[in-house]
């Protein structure tokens, strides 16, 4: 790895995100990471939606959530590689382009508290990155809360 590869890595804006979900930490955990509820809350706007998604909840395992726009416009799948898993308490992974994600779930008297942080990519500003992925955590309150 070249030094400037290496030093632009440790350098990385980082965005955090983070919302309060009034439900059990076993509900909120479940809702993250099984497929069958990642595709009903996994995108950032109504025009959007998740056709498909793969979860190997484990170090070492791999992700898979495919998004679309429902005109059928544009698509892509966001995925990466658990790096730590604590059930009911963390996750963290690498994106394919190696950037870092860290997700940690806190239980409080009213819910769970998460919180997300991320490393920003360079294509998109940093505010609308940061709009992009609350407004998927914002789904995620609403289906979790249902």
């Amino acid at each position: 790895m070249s030094v400037v590869n290496f030093y632009k890595m440790k350098n990385k804006e980082t965005i955090t995100i983070e919302i309060l979900v009034s439900s059990s930490i076993e509900r909120v955990w479940d809702f993250w990471t099984k497929p069958e509820h990642i595709i009903k809350w996994n995108y950032a706007s109504e025009d959007w939606y998740a056709p498909r998604a793969e979860n190997d909840v484990r170090i070492g395992g791999k992700f898979l959530s495919r998004m679309e726009a429902k005109d059928g416009s544009f698509g892509f799948d966001f995925e990466g590689i658990y790096d730590e898993i604590k059930t009911n308490e963390k996750i963290a992974y690498t994106l394919l382009d190696d950037r870092k994600v860290s997700i940690s779930f806190s239980p409080t008297e009213n819910g769970v508290e998460i919180t997300e942080t991320f490393e920003a990519e360079n294509e998109n500003s940093l505010e609308l990155q940061k709009q992009g992925w609350q407004a998927i955590l914002n789904n995620f309150k609403t289906y979790a809360e249902k």
